[in-house]
């Protein structure tokens, strides 16, 4: 018996969408490197086709004008774009740094300055917050106490 595919009409042609999770490269993407980030998440684009793969997976071809790449997603990754939206600046593999020293019970552990990678986003309160690796050791930060580790390169997400 097939599937259902009760959910391939949830978005239509041209509607405007967001991305809920970053979306790299899995080596069907030409002229980028297998891992590279193709999509942030977050970012904004529009429905152009809806076909399937596997005959029961609904693809949504999103083109998303910022940086102007065409990638198919599935439902679950799509929310609307009048739907709630609850930002984090970074995600995932980011490289930052400490903007304030950071210590424990009085000693200071990271120096302000000191370059870590986000290895986890911590999105269940309002307040968001990260696990990030410095040195070899993890710590939950908030998102006020970190900065982009290489401002020249780094991308504000889209609100």
């Amino acid at each position: 018996m097939k599937p259902e595919r009760f959910d391939e009409g949830r978005f239509e042609f041209g509607e405007t969408v967001r991305i809920t999770r970053n979306v790299r490269n899995d080596g069907t993407y030409p002229g980028m490197e297998t891992g590279a980030l193709l999509i942030r998440r977050g970012s904004v684009g529009n429905v152009i086709e809806v076909g399937t793969f596997l005959q029961d997976q609904v693809i949504f071809t999103v083109h998303f004008l910022n940086p102007g790449r065409m990638v198919g997603c599935r439902l679950e990754e799509l929310i609307g774009i009048e739907e709630p939206w609850n930002p984090s600046r970074f995600e995932f593999r980011d490289k930052v740094i400490c903007t304030i020293d950071l210590a424990m019970q009085g000693n200071i552990l990271f120096a302000k300055g000191t370059e870590g990678e986000v290895f986890k986003v911590l999105r269940d309160s309002e307040l968001i917050q990260y696990h990030v690796a410095f040195q070899g050791r993890t710590l939950q930060v908030p998102e006020s106490a970190l900065a982009p580790a290489h401002p020249e390169s780094f991308h504000e997400p889209e609100l």
